[in-house]
């Protein structure tokens, strides 16, 4: 689903109000989640899942092309933990893996 997606479907359930309007809410909604993860906050939408910012540590890694070995700098990253009445609706509809 692309974001212009997300705004036709919200627009559609909600009469009376202007793509143009559900797509400003979209953006603050999202600038308002990138502003809190880039210091370093957890943000928790109940019923949804909470986005977190996790520490990579650096490493070491082989080029298999060069066979050079090349060192990765630690980083940050973004971790989703999806919530549990997300993920049963998920589990129960299957993926034939049986998890």
């Amino acid at each position: 689903m692309l974001k212009r997606d997300l705004i036709n479907e919200v627009a559609g359930e909600m009469d009376g109000y202007l793509k143009k309007d559900v797509g400003h809410a979209v953006d603050i909604i999202l600038n308002t989640i990138a502003d809190a993860l880039s210091e370093g906050r957890r943000v928790e939408i109940r019923g949804f899942g909470s986005f977190s910012v996790r520490q990579r540590k650096a490493r070491s890694t082989k080029n298999p092309r060069t066979s050079q070995i090349m060192n990765i700098p630690a980083r940050k990253t973004i971790h989703f933990t999806m919530s549990k009445s997300l993920k049963e609706p998920l589990v129960k509809g299957g993926n034939g893996s049986g998890e």
